[in-house]
Parts: structure tokens; sequence; C-alpha cells
């Protein structure tokens, strides 16, 4: 068989698969690739109870809404996917954060990284946390399940999440009573591109076929 001739099977047998395939609705798949992390002014105040004093903040950002206390770039590093399944199923990867803040002129943290941690989930805690990763290298907050989630295909809004301090942070600031307890309330506000399926994949590759047998097939005919 020439290879002309075997492309051309290819391309059909490729495209009649695709044809008489079963078309099953799948939830898709999506990946965070901007946005903003936002934290609520409760959230200084409720520090400030512990002896905790914002007194420099770098690389931060407007946070979203206007009225939060402060944001945090969602930096190109993350590799946070979700699906859509039941509006909003977390996945893999994490969601890294830039910018840093000092307390008391002597904690810097920052450069903030989400993600799931395996045996952290309660019945308060989401199993998702918040990670320093500029000095003390650790969970400072365990996250509680959102609010009502908003995701319109390319937008994703994570609101009213709680942040809870962290048996890691307790023990550092040497209150270890202080575990579980509400620390403030974050948002997450980001931008989202799905990730690519293999049926589309396959779809790709039935092209693909169809136009390089028209080719040579067509190669062919100016030969003979």
């Amino acid at each position: 068989m020439r290879f002309y001739q075997f492309v051309g099977i290819l391309g059909c047998t490729t495209a009649a698969f695709i044809s008489i395939a079963p078309i099953e609705v799948e939830a898709a798949t999506f990946k965070v690739i901007s946005g903003v992390t936002s934290i609520d002014h409760d959230h200084e105040d409720i520090l400030r109870n512990i002896e905790l004093i914002l007194t420099e903040a770098n690389h931060t950002v407007a946070p979203i809404p206007n009225n939060y206390w402060v944001g945090f770039n969602i930096d190109s590093a993350t590799n946070f996917t979700f699906s859509d399944e039941g509006g909003f199923t977390p996945l893999s990867g994490t969601i890294e954060q830039t910018g840093t803040v000092t307390f008391n002129d002597q904690i810097t943290v920052g450069e903030f990284s989400i993600g799931f941690a395996p045996g952290r989930t309660t019945k308060d805690a989401s199993g998702l946390v918040l990670r320093d990763t500029i000095s003390l290298n650790t969970v400072l907050f365990d996250l509680s399940a959102p609010g009502l989630v908003a995701f319109d295909g390319q937008n994703l809004t994570i609101p009213d999440v709680k942040l809870l301090i962290s048996p890691e942070f307790a023990n550092i600031l040497q209150k270890p009573d202080l575990t579980g307890s509400f620390a403030g309330t974050a948002r997450i506000d980001a931008q989202v591109a799905a990730v690519p399926e293999p049926d589309s994949v396959l779809g790709t590759l039935a092209a693909g076929a169809a136009l390089l047998a028209t080719r040579f097939l067509t190669q062919k005919i100016k030969c003979t």
C-alpha cells in the first residue's frame, strides 16, 4: 500500500470514528493564568489584636474590591487547575502570588502560595492552605470552603474564604491556642483559560490527516 493511500485511509477512518463516537457532555478543565488575591480589612484588625502590626508592604497591588485591605498579584508561575463540574472543583497545582508584608518591623512574609495539602481537610477547613515562601516557609493559614463561586468561562471569583490560623503559625507566634482561629477573609479574582481536552487532540489529528491525504492525492494526480 502506497503512503498516500495509507494517509487517505487514516484520515477517513479517524473522521468516521469521530462521527460515530457517542457525544458526551463532560466537565471542562481550566487553568488560572492571572488575577488578584485580596485580603479584607478584618484580617488587619484581627492581627493587630494579637500584636501583629503592619509596618511595611512591598509589590502589593490594589485589592478587588477596592474597599479591601491589600491585594497580591497572581504570578505567571501559577499552575492551578479546576473543573467546572458542580460549578467549581479544584484539581491540582498552586496559585502563586507576588508581594510581601512586614509586621512589627521584624516578620516579613509573602510570595504566598495557595494549594491543596492532603490530610488538612476538616469540617472548617477545605484542605487548601496559604503558605509563606519568603521567610517562614510554612503554612500560615488553612482556608475554609469559599462562598458562592462565580465563573463565566473566562473569569473566576472565589469570595468569602476564611483564613484560619494554622498550627504551624500559632506555634511560631508561641500561641498554640490560636490554632484554627478566624484571622480574616480573602477573595480571589482570576482570569482563566481552558485546558485542551484529549478529544480536541483527536479532532486535530483527524483534520491533519485529512489535509495530508488531500495534498498527497493532489500531487499524485499531477504526476499521472
